[in-house]
């Protein structure tokens, strides 16, 4: 009787136990695989195609595929292979620079093809042989040596090694037929850092153009041009002002240098913002006595000047530090003419500066038939880039386009030079539709273009976003932002329009896009 009574609660038992086990098996299991995945599993190797880092474009939709992570090559060891590794990227600026549109391959570059060159031992014997007086010829370790006795300059020694040259000569040596400057290249990052820091030497007015500007000299030999602050970032241009009478602004200088380099053009030379002292870098080196005679001290206490100039340059319009410092642009100065001589072009959608009369294009629809029957414009990339430019102006709300130039040394196969953009970034609230004329009236557009375009107008990358993170690594972002909100949110809202304008083109002609790109596979 005992053991038919205890013979059920047994066998209970066991079964509880046996549960309890295999329960017990499962939750090791699941923990060890877990541990499996995270920390023993090896990634798999594969091969990088051409093609497996580029982000497609969909013809349906014109949109590109979201960038949630970038993968990057890896070399390992010296087999040297390649992995996909896959990296996070939080900087929505970065992840734009390393989107496969800003890395595309460039033409290999000839001797003909570098604006200037660095003189070799045997260009400098030519030279030599070729005057009455022989000199002795140099030689690999020949180095060129500053002769100025002037005061304050440095006893500079300068060899062909790069090392050896300053910041600003480094962004003249690097400049081709095909850009002013290579984004990636290091020496860039050391040129705005010079900018904004180098002692500055000397100053004075510079000639030319209808309201002042500076040019300003450094201690070893570099030279910048200043346009100081006339009015405050977030105010906006007057409705009843031209377009010819409006101010140049130093933040506008700024600014579209960060917008042509985002667009891919790097066009613009390198600008900078810097807080300068007034009196000290300014009224007390000075060699300029028109420009001295002009300096006085406002009610307030603050140490003002306001030059000599066609516009703005009055006791009325005064450029004022609090009470010695102000804000301005430098812009890295351009070879010296006589060296790299420029051609300066008058652009064929230049406006009238007139308060009455339209310019031909403005009255003509058909006005892009002539341009295109006209040299330069009736081959090559000219046409494409003066569009180019067109998109620039539109998405800053430059007016000002009159003129663009080139270096004569490259003929007509070269890039335009964008220079004098102060008079952007001054209405948000408005958008100038005829600056898109040349888009508009010619339907053409490169094909480079089009996709960095697009690819900015995508969330991940969006104008507006990667242009405020690039505004945010100038100096005088440590002061206050140097675009207000409603400009950033313009750029994003013209480039709708521009995008737009381009769908209007493609759905009326065939040949809307020049193709640069040759066989890239990116869409």
């Amino acid at each position: 009787m005992v053991r038919r009574n205890l013979g059920p609660s047994t066998r209970s038992v066991y079964i509880c136990l046996a549960c309890l086990s295999v329960a017990l098996h499962l939750i090791l299991a699941f923990f060890c695989l877990a541990v499996l995945q995270t920390a023993c599993v090896l990634p798999k190797h594969h091969p990088v195609s051409s093609s497996s880092s580029k982000l497609s474009i969909s013809s349906g939709n014109d949109t590109f595929h979201k960038l949630n992570a970038t993968r990057l090559p890896v070399v390992i060891g010296a087999e040297k292979k390649v992995v996909n590794q896959v990296v996070k990227i939080d900087s929505k600026l970065e992840a734009l620079y390393l989107h496969p549109l800003y890395n595309l391959p460039g033409p290999e570059l000839l001797e003909d093809d570098w604006l200037l060159r660095v003189k070799t031992n045997e260009d400098a014997r030519d030279t030599d042989n070729g005057g009455d007086d022989k000199e002795e010829g140099i030689d690999s370790d020949s180095r060129w040596q500053s002769a100025s006795q002037e005061e304050g300059y440095d006893k500079v020694s300068w060899s062909s090694n790069a090392d050896t040259h300053p910041p600003w000569l480094r962004f003249h040596l690097g400049i081709t037929r095909w850009r002013l400057y290579n984004r990636k290249d290091s020496a860039l990052a050391k040129l705005t850092h010079y900018l904004a820091t180098q002692h500055i030497l000397g100053a004075v007015q510079k000639s030319g153009g209808t309201q002042l500007k500076l040019l300003i000299s450094f201690p070893n030999y570099g030279q910048a041009l200043l346009k100081p602050m006339k009015q405050s970032r977030d105010a906006e241009t007057d409705v009843n002002l031209f377009y010819f009478s409006d101010f140049e602004r130093h933040n506008a200088e700024i600014s579209a240098f960060h917008l042509d380099r985002l667009l891919g053009f790097n066009r613009i030379p390198p600008v900078v913002g810097r807080l300068i002292n007034i009196t000290r870098e300014i009224r007390e080196i000075t060699t300029d006595r028109k420009l001295s005679r002009t300096f006085f001290t406002s009610p307030a206490g603050n140490v003002c000047f306001y030059g000599q100039c066609e516009y703005y340059c009055s006791t009325e319009h005064p450029l004022c530090g609090q009470p010695h410092s102000l804000e301005a642009s430098l812009a890295a100065m351009l070879p010296d003419l006589s060296l790299a001589p420029r051609r300066s072009w008058r652009s064929p959608w230049r406006r009238s500066y007139s308060r009455t009369k339209l310019a031909q294009w403005e009255k003509d629809p058909a006005y892009c038939d002539t341009v295109k029957q006209t040299p330069p414009y009736n081959h090559g990339t000219r046409l494409v880039d003066v569009i180019d430019m067109a998109i620039l102006d539109f998405l800053m709300s430059n007016m000002d386009r009159h003129h663009y130039e080139t270096f004569e040394k490259f003929g007509n196969d070269t890039f335009l030079l964008h220079l004098d953009n102060g008079r952007a970034f001054g209405r948000h609230s408005q958008d100038e539709i005829s600056i898109l004329a040349p888009l508009q009236q010619c339907c053409r557009i490169r094909r480079s273009t089009l996709l960095r375009l697009r690819l900015l107008s995508l969330p991940d990358f969006r104008l507006s976003d990667v242009m405020r993170e690039s505004l945010a690594q100038d100096p005088l972002a440590a002061v206050a932002p140097l675009l207000a909100e409603p400009h950033l949110n313009a750029l994003d809202r013209r480039l709708g329009t521009v995008l737009q304008v381009v769908k209007i083109c493609q759905e009326e002609h065939d040949d809307v896009v020049f193709n640069d790109l040759g066989a890239y596979k990116g869409e």
